[in-house]
């Protein structure tokens, strides 16, 4: 059972899976800072200074009523709340990383289809061949 297991692990199909899924953990934090620090706060601006992470909607009231200045007091207070800006940053972290991994997997199929295009150049004869065909062509000229 253990050679089995080991000759699972040790296909290229699952190690590349392997490389794959340790790639994208490392990628979703760089995408999420790209998100929360450089696009969404510009976009925040045009739109009148709105912090999308700090967007939500009160379900209920907490300990203390409302209204509440961030999403960190409505949760300390204990509100119920909707937090539809850290959903709506999700979304852009999504369709951005979904975005990257179309570009590199577009880029993989264009390069194997060029290495697939390529002629490959005919073997090359084995000396033995070479030696011979040289014996047949010196018999041929006596």
């Amino acid at each position: 059972m253990f050679k089995e297991f080991k000759e699972f692990a040790m296909r290229g199909n699952v190690l590349d899976m392997a490389v794959g899924i340790i790639m994208g953990a490392a990628f979703g934090p760089i995408v999420s800072k790209l998100v929360n620090g450089i696009i969404m706060p510009p976009i925040g601006l045009l739109l009148g200074n709105v912090d999308f992470s700090n967007l939500f909607s009160v379900i209920k009231e907490g300990a203390t009523a409302g209204p509440y200045a961030s999403l960190a007091a409505a949760q300390e207070a204990g509100a119920v709340v909707m937090a539809w800006g850290d959903w709506f940053n999700a979304i852009i972290t999504f369709v951005i990383t979904a975005f990257a991994i179309f570009m590199l997997v577009k880029g993989m199929n264009a390069a194997r289809k060029k290495e697939e295009a390529a002629p490959a150049a005919p073997p090359a004869p084995p000396k033995s061949e070479v030696l011979l065909e040289e014996i047949r062509d010196l018999l041929k000229k006596k």
